[in-house]
């Protein structure tokens, strides 16, 4: 056991310099750099291409109509924004209307189509306003994003590169108003900054979330479109990826989006959490197991929780706790110092005290995709393979078996 606890401590000393790593590579990304909101020139104002932003709507997404309203107030001089649905019983359709209603003098289009080109929702919910973009340059934006108006300038001006492929942008959470939308945020604005600034500062790759993708059309066609991502989970991070090896730039502009979680619950942070980590273990392979390194916290535990707690263990685990709430506070200061408008949305302090309950969690999470080959994502179940490649899954055989008895347990503990 001594053995154990020395192992855990060294892993979480190595976990605690590379958090310290994100935390400087978060506040260089950030802080650093070109800052949103210069003035362009009236020759950079001039080039700006006209844009097609693409929105696949479903369901009622917190704060959807202020969210969707912040794409038709954009300083910039030409674009469009398509609202993409399967159904029109879906209830994001009255929003996209008032939207519509609001805002007359935009170019706004309300598309309804139902399409099933693959195994991917999103990428079906998708496809339709993909192809009846007008512009060279297409913007792939979720429902759940909230912007400022100087959002499109500042992600456009990176295209002034010829050989930048796609530009994402770093992401906040913010919001939080139930316990799992909390959570939400405290995971998307440490972990999830922290891991993307890091790869990005100190290694060079930029890594893709979906919440915001512009590309030029013909460098997507020259893929194969949306729809060679038909079948893909993590069709964002697989068209990064599949852009690199094209030899274009994948560039991650500083200028931070907002993800807006409110009335998450518990369940529903479990659900994308375990859909996460089942992604990353199908597409980084080997690679999945120095995750713990990102999670000193959930390291420091295990001491605890497996020889039982002593005054050794539970000041190791208290101390590393600790300095991860510190250290998320910090980062947590870092984004409001860039970003809040109003002081009313500023985050109470108190919520730092979280950290490590959430880091906890996640690290028992961590452990379901290397049992658990199945997802369940907007009512489909779908079996994940290399690259997060989905095929649909079986009925009848051994994999279902296990499945159901999963649905069980689930369903006893929900």
């Amino acid at each position: 056991m001594t053995i154990f606890l020395v192992c855990c401590v060294v892993i979480s000393i190595i976990g605690l310099i590379l958090y310290l790593m994100q935390i400087g590579a978060t506040y260089s990304l950030i802080k650093l750099g070109h800052k949103p909101g210069e003035i362009m020139s009236a020759c950079e104002t001039c080039s700006l291409p006209p844009v097609s932003i693409l929105k696949p709507l479903r369901g009622l997404d917190d704060n959807l109509f202020d969210n969707l309203a912040s794409f038709c107030i954009q300083d910039y001089p030409e674009y469009e924004i398509l609202f993409s649905l399967q159904d029109h019983n879906d209830p994001a359709y009255k929003v996209a209307k008032k939207i519509q209603e609001k805002y007359p003098d935009k170019h706004i289009t309300i598309i309804i189509e139902r399409c099933s080109v693959g195994l991917n929702p999103k990428v079906n919910n998708l496809v339709p306003s993909y192809q009846k973009a007008r512009h060279p340059y297409i913007l792939i934006s979720d429902s759940n994003v909230m912007v400022g108006k100087d959002y499109l300038r500042e992600i456009v001006r990176h295209t002034q590169d010829p050989a930048v492929g796609l530009v994402s942008n770093v992401i906040r959470g913010v919001g939080g108003r139930s316990f799992g939308a909390i959570l939400e945020n405290l995971h998307l604005n440490s972990f999830i900054l922290g891991s993307v600034s890091f790869l990005d500062q100190f290694l060079g790759m930029p890594c893709v979330i979906g919440k915001s993708m512009l590309m030029k059309k013909n460098d997507l066609e020259t893929l194969g479109g949306l729809e060679a991502f038909k079948d893909i989970l993590a069709e964002d991070f697989i068209i990064g990826r599949e852009m690199h090896l094209a030899g274009k730039k994948v560039v991650l502009s500083n200028y931070m989006i907002s993800n807006v979680n409110e009335y998450w619950g518990i369940k529903r942070f479990l659900n994308r959490h375990t859909r996460w980590g089942k992604l990353r273990w199908k597409i980084g392979g080997i690679k999945y197991f120095l995750e713990p390194l990102a999670n000193p916290v959930f390291v420091a535990t295990l001491p605890a929780i497996v020889s039982g707690p002593s005054h050794i263990t539970l000041t190791f685990a208290g101390l590393v706790g600790l300095i991860k709430v510190l250290g998320d506070s910090i980062i947590g200061k870092t984004i409001d110092s860039v970003t809040w408008e109003n002081e009313m949305d500023r985050p109470s302090s108190l919520i730092y005290l979280l950290a490590p309950v959430k880091d906890i969690i996640i690290g028992i999470v961590w452990f379901v995709p290397l049992v658990s080959s199945t997802v369940v994502w907007r009512g489909n179940r779908y079996m994940i393979g290399k690259d997060s490649r989905l095929s649909p899954c079986p009925e009848n055989g051994f994999w279902s078996w296990g499945y159901r008895i999963t649905d069980v347990i689930r369903a006893r503990f929900a």
